[in-house]
């Protein structure tokens, strides 16, 4: 499926945010990962259980159910799933095989993000999570909140491309967080096993126009984002008094945290999960409302391509440009993430195979 070879959608043993934490309740919560349902809940010692989405009797969605201890039951049949996905009662009949049994997914919670892990549950392992010190998400002088939560009508590979590439922001965030320089200034970019980073520094450049910073003169800016394959992208943004300044110059005027989850649920549906880092609980509240704007181009922009790839004949033909270098360097790594798990096989059920269209 474009951007990737025909037959390959995502890397399947991987973690992916499927909720905010405080978005799992006892009231069971679904959500869809790679094409499949899932249902997710707080066990009674506030653990949380991920398990498939279907009842496999007839397929009722599991979530429309009630939870009885940290059992749930379907409420077509009354067919009841443990947390680990065992069903423990059929009212039907008295005797339960233990072949009867939905899916149960490894889940971790981490921060705010609830992790599923889509694969071979004996690869699951924690620690391919990033650590809080590699995404920053740990600082001193910083507190973090989560933001927004969207469904976007687009593949997700749509919006990892978006985020890979913040030459965008010129352009499609002209009148809020962008500037020309975005486009112009060069990144330096690096590689290191399955992270990809990038980072530019622009210097003697104005306020971005949405900015309320009280300061008259240049600035210099730091834009970086840190690629953690397959799904989360980790950036700064840090403005300082231009160095040219003989005066204040490399005085720290502001510095932003932010973090991008984007997660496959269907072939043509993306979670998006927005949160943010900031200095003070009062400038959090003024990131919520200025980067509403932004997020909701970003969304618009991978919706609009999407209507357009839904309704073509095959793959597109693409011109690729020089600052197209970091995004087709991501749309590799998770091209060989994804050739690996079919030539060895090791996934469950082997590599997410591309889902059936919707619709």
């Amino acid at each position: 499926m474009y951007p990737f070879r025909d037959g390959s959608f995502a890397v399947r043993n991987a973690w992916y945010v499927l909720a905010w934490g405080s978005e799992v309740t006892r009231q069971p919560l679904e959500r869809w990962l790679l094409g499949e349902p899932v249902a997710l809940y707080r066990k009674l010692d506030g653990g949380i259980a991920a398990i498939a989405g279907n009842c496999p009797h007839r397929h009722y969605p599991l979530a429309e159910g009630c939870l009885e201890g940290d059992s749930l039951r379907c409420p077509y049949h009354g067919l009841r799933f443990a947390a680990d996905g065992q069903c423990d009662d059929i009212p039907s009949q008295s005797h339960v095989p233990r072949a009867y049994r939905a899916r149960s997914y490894p889940v971790v919670q981490q921060w705010e993000w609830v992790w599923v892990w889509a694969g071979d549950p004996e690869r699951a392992d924690p620690s391919l999570l990033p650590a809080d010190e590699e995404i920053r998400l740990n600082e001193e002088g910083f507190v973090y909140r989560p933001f927004y939560f969207h469904e976007i009508k687009a593949r997700y590979q749509l919006l990892n491309d978006n985020l890979l590439d913040l030459t965008h922001l010129a352009f499609l965030h002209a009148s809020t967080i962008g500037q020309r320089e975005n486009s112009t200034t060069p990144d330096v970019r690096e590689q290191t096993g399955r992270r990809l980073s990038s980072r530019r520094e622009m210097k003697d450049v104005a306020l971005a126009p949405a900015s309320r910073l009280r300061h008259q003169g240049k600035v210099d800016r730091v834009s970086a984002m840190d690629f953690f394959a397959p799904g989360l992208h980790a950036g700064i943004d840090e403005t300082r008094v231009a160095s040219s300044d003989p005066e204040r110059g490399g005085e720290l005027l502001a510095a932003g945290r932010v973090y991008h989850a984007v997660t496959p649920a269907t072939r043509d549906t993306t979670y998006y999960f927005f949160a943010n880092g900031a200095r003070s609980e009062e400038e959090l509240d003024r990131k919520f409302e200025l980067l509403k704007e932004p997020i909701a181009e970003d969304i618009h922009a991978s919706e609009e391509i999407e209507r357009i790839l839904s309704r073509m004949e095959g793959p597109p033909r693409e011109l690729l440009l020089k600052a197209d270098a970091q995004a087709v360097q991501g749309r590799r790594l998770l091209q060989e993430m994804m050739d690996r798990e079919q030539t060895a096989g090791t996934a469950a059920g082997g590599a997410a195979p591309e889902p059936a269209r919707t619709g």
